[in-house]
């Protein structure tokens, strides 16, 4: 008898080239669709954080004025005399970041800051006269001294990357001083907390002869620092005529990475300011300081200066903004940080940025909000310009940042 072997042929199973590269293909396509769902879902995070943090702002500064029944001064700290140097005084350039630290649970900061010290970033002897960094510290562009080097995560915006140098610990939250640009760079009054047109101690007003030889400069301050904060002045509640939720107090900025990006330097100009001759928010946009290339960057050939990357400094070009041009718009000055200018509010937030509101509301604005008629100069005291007390030129973005213009807003924002 024969036997026959017998042999089970079943076919063995697998993928095929094509049907490998169709597998890979749907995956590819899936993960392009999803991808900028996650990261839109990751901005909308960043972009609720930074809401959060500007309302921990907007406590503190409530909290603050239920303390001392005034807001917290910007540009304030401790005045100059002739003897000290930028390591041994802070010349009134402090920013309100500092005076709320003890109300965003930073008392350990503050208590580094408000107490006299010997640490520095390098290890070595502060260079202060007495060889100790004063109380409420030095200037703040002196990053050996380490508070000011130092980078507060409540001061920074999620969706903002920049970091490190050139500068010391950055801030995205920056007051507003309303509408106008006249004095409001220095309030009226200089390093030494007298009535000045200038900040360098070597004005002649620096020696005491007192406010009365300066009537005019008081006028022309009353007429043009509009805004809920005012340099080198406490202001109050009371103070916002317009009521706080018809008022902004504070609005984001963008940090300097290093890309000339136009809203986050400062270009320096030739535009006058104050003077008799005075710009407009128009002049801001001169084709010769823009990259003609890329419009959302400055030229080559521009001079810029870095912008928000000293918390603890009370200037515009650091924490400062005013409601004239739109969010995310051109910044310019005169010349340089000290200097009178146009400082756009701004973030890495698509479409707009946030503001807080007086009453410690945040909303965001559209970098569309009506600005106005930006060919006319801002508001001020001499020369054929609106004088004090009248409405914003700058429409409904320039009556929000006004305290006591009497503007009556009839629009959503």
């Amino acid at each position: 008898m024969t036997v026959h072997a017998v042999h089970n042929h079943r076919k063995r199973g697998g993928f095929t080239l094509v049907e490998l590269l169709v597998v890979i293909a749907i995956i590819g396509v899936l993960v392009g669709l999803l991808l900028p769902a996650v990261q839109a879902a990751r901005e909308a995070a960043r972009r609720m954080s930074c809401s959060n943090n500007f309302k921990q702002i907007g406590l503190a500064l409530h909290n603050y004025h239920s303390a001392f029944n005034k807001t917290p001064i910007t540009m304030g700290g401790t005045t100059k005399t002739f003897t000290n140097s930028s390591n041994d005084s802070n010349r009134w350039y402090l920013s309100y970041s500092v005076g709320i630290l003890p109300f965003l649970e930073q008392q350990g900061m503050w208590e580094a800051i408000s107490n006299p010290s010997m640490e520095t970033v390098s290890g070595g002897n502060p260079p202060a006269t007495a060889g100790v960094w004063p109380p409420m510290g030095p200037c703040p562009w002196i990053f050996e001294y380490k508070p000011w080097a130092t980078e507060l995560p409540g001061y920074r915006c999620p969706s903002d990357p920049a970091f490190g140098p050139p500068g010391g610990g950055r801030i995205n939250y920056a007051a507003c001083f309303g509408d106008a640009s006249n004095t409001v760079n220095n309030g009226g009054r200089n390093e030494g907390g007298n009535v000045s047109n200038q900040n360098n101690a070597t004005h002649a007003d620096f020696s005491g002869r007192g406010p009365t030889n300066y009537n005019w400069l008081v006028e022309r301050s009353r007429a043009a620092n509009r805004g809920f904060f005012w340099a080198r002045q406490q202001l109050g509640f009371r103070d916002v005529l317009d009521g706080l939720s018809n008022t902004i107090a504070m609005g984001e900025i963008v940090s300097d990475s290093g890309g000339r990006e136009l809203k986050e330097v400062v270009l320096r100009t030739s535009l006058q300011f104050g003077g008799g001759s005075e710009a407009s928010p128009a002049d801001c946009k001169d084709p010769t300081f823009i990259d003609p290339l890329r419009p959302q960057f400055a030229s080559s050939t521009a001079t810029i200066q870095s912008r928000a990357n000293r918390w603890a400094d009370g200037r515009m070009n650091y924490s400062g903004f005013q409601t004239i041009l739109p969010p995310n718009g051109i910044t310019c000055t005169r010349s340089n940080d000290n200097s009178e200018g146009f400082f756009s509010a701004g973030s890495r937030h698509q479409g707009g940025c946030h503001v807080l509101m007086g009453d410690g509301a945040v909303k965001f604005i559209t970098d569309s909000i009506d600005t106005g008629d930006q060919t006319i100069q801002p508001v001020q005291t001499r020369g054929p310009f609106l004088p004090g007390g009248s409405a914003s030129p700058y429409g409904l973005w320039g009556s929000l940042g006004t305290r006591n213009s009497k503007e009556v807003i009839d629009e959503a924002f």
